[in-house]
């Protein structure tokens, strides 16, 4: 699922994965080209690492950007855990393992890219 997060991000907003972290060579990030905050991370970590049973398995994951209460709700379903690394209120970890339809997964993308683009002057 992966790619397609990256091919999608890159035809509806023109934003490549950006790997910041010599030591995690896999974890990309996704930023405006404006601003340059993220609006996703992608990374590969051990299920215990997110309090998962599944030991030192690996799975890939993507954190967003989203509203405290829409958190708050999505972390009550399967698929969904608190913002991992990132403040657990106002960002969402994704498990990218089919749990959460492709749909829904760009839909929080698309919600995330704009809670954190530039705002607009009036």
């Amino acid at each position: 699922m992966k790619q397609q997060i990256f091919t999608y991000a890159k035809k509806k907003y023109g934003t490549s994965p950006e790997y910041p972290w010599r030591q995690w060579p896999e974890y990309a990030v996704l930023r405006h080209a404006d601003n340059r905050k993220w609006y996703a991370i992608l990374m590969n970590v051990t299920k215990s690492q997110l309090g998962l049973t599944g030991g030192e398995e690996r799975m890939d994951i993507m954190d967003v950007k989203c509203n405290p209460d829409d958190g708050a709700f999505l972390r009550q379903q399967p698929g969904f855990l608190p913002g991992y690394h990132m403040n657990h209120q106002s960002w969402l970890t994704i498990l990218l393992d089919g749990t959460v339809p492709e749909s829904q997964v760009l839909d929080l993308l698309d919600a995330s890219f704009r809670m954190t683009e530039m705002k607009k002057k009036k």
